[in-house]
């Protein structure tokens, strides 16, 4: 069943992939962030969290991945590897 779950997700990222055609999409729901920052979706959700990127629209949650980038970066540059 993992196997499975894997070739779903390669499946989900290739069609993203052809609906982004500048390889960058500004706002994304976990799911769709979670497979394309290639996360399990909870580790996602606390990400964008912490990055301060979750935006609520009605029933609707949103990430801002411009701003989750920028945090992703800052956190990158402060780690000593």
């Amino acid at each position: 069943m993992n196997k499975r779950k894997r070739i779903e997700t390669a499946d989900e990222r290739e069609k993203m992939e052809k609906l982004m055609p500048n390889g960058k999409k500004k706002w994304v729901r976990y799911d769709e962030g979670a497979a394309l920052y290639s996360m399990g979706i909870h580790t996602f959700r606390t990400l964008a969290k912490e990055a301060r990127a979750v935006y609520h629209v009605n029933r609707i949650v949103l990430v801002n991945t411009e701003k989750l980038d920028e945090y992703m970066d800052l956190m990158c540059a402060d780690d000593p590897q």
